[in-house]
């Protein structure tokens, strides 16, 4: 398969709904045919790309049990909507999807939906040595507003009509973030302790994190005094870089990524799009088509 997709290459790599069905078997089952109803059984090969479970009777096929069941679209509409997605540096939406695929915008927005869900397994590493925590909140400003819902006291750290979001950055590595329901210290010092590996040296922006210095080493950049980093050697030689640029500059992207193709998003979906964003960002040095084949076998 070729690295860069184009409308050509898709075309070459799939030309048609049997292409597609055979690549999705080599992701799933690498030659060797699972029975989604007993793993255990042995499997009959019917016609059509059907298959047979000996120990239950019920018959199957690659998509049963995956997010391509029970949808009347070709599984080569999927593929296509998947690598458009993946090939656009920040995402596409759901309205030039549907151009794309000649399909519904209600179509297009439930696919790419259910696309992201299968982004999230990349946002559950544990992260080691040195990381940088920081929390930001993502919503619209209240000075854009019309008068009458504009929202009293929702300045500075107010999350009244903001979703509060904590991430996690371990340096030239990968980075978890999750919506979190408040930004009191107990809230996302749990977070930590279930990502990060005790014993790593812990980045904070100064805000109070009770007994983190138990289980981490922890160094402040103390934004309220207005530092914003310092960078100093050790009597060893070490080069010590006392900062949380790296999380803050992951904050700086994922909103260009949100209010530059999707304008707004709800709170009820704000986690799909920090999974698809994180799988982006844990997956910036992967080719297009593997980057394809990792989220094809989460779908798997």
């Amino acid at each position: 398969m070729k690295t860069y997709f184009t409308l050509l290459t898709l075309s070459e790599n799939f030309p048609d709904e049997e292409s597609c069905i055979r690549y999705f078997e080599k992701m799933r089952w690498d030659g060797k045919v699972v029975s989604p109803f007993d793993p255990a059984s042995k499997v009959y090969k019917c016609g059509n790309g059907k298959y047979k479970c000996k120990n239950t009777g019920r018959y199957f096929d690659v998509k049963t049990g995956t997010a391509f069941a029970n949808t009347k679209l070709p599984m080569r509409a999927w593929f296509y909507a998947m690598m458009l997605f993946l090939s656009h540096k920040r995402g596409i939406s759901s309205c030039q999807l549907a151009r794309d695929l000649g399909i519904t915008q209600k179509t297009a927005w439930n696919m790419l939906h259910k696309i992201r869900q299968y982004m999230g397994m990349e946002n559950s590493h544990t992260l080691s040595g040195e990381v940088e925590i920081d929390e930001t909140f993502v919503g619209g400003k209240n000075k854009n507003r019309h008068k009458d819902k504009k929202v009293e006291k929702c300045q500075g750290r107010s999350y009244k009509d903001k979703v509060p979001v904590f991430g996690i950055l371990e340096r030239d590595g990968k980075v978890i973030a999750k919506v979190v329901p408040d930004i009191h210290g107990n809230t996302l010092l749990s977070i930590v302790n279930e990502y990060v590996e005790e014993g790593s040296i812990v980045y904070t922006d100064g805000a109070g994190y009770p007994g983190i210095n138990i289980d981490y080493e922890q160094r402040d950049v103390d934004h309220s005094k207005h530092f914003y980093g310092t960078t100093y050697a050790t009597d060893e030689g070490e080069i010590i870089v006392v900062s949380t640029n790296g999380i803050e500059n992951v904050w700086s992207h994922f909103k260009r990524m949100i209010f530059g193709i999707y304008y707004h998003v709800s709170k009820k979906y704000m986690q799909r799009y920090i999974d698809e964003y994180i799988f982006r960002f844990n997956t910036r040095n992967f080719t297009d088509s593997q980057r394809f084949n990792l989220l094809l076998r989460n779908v798997a």
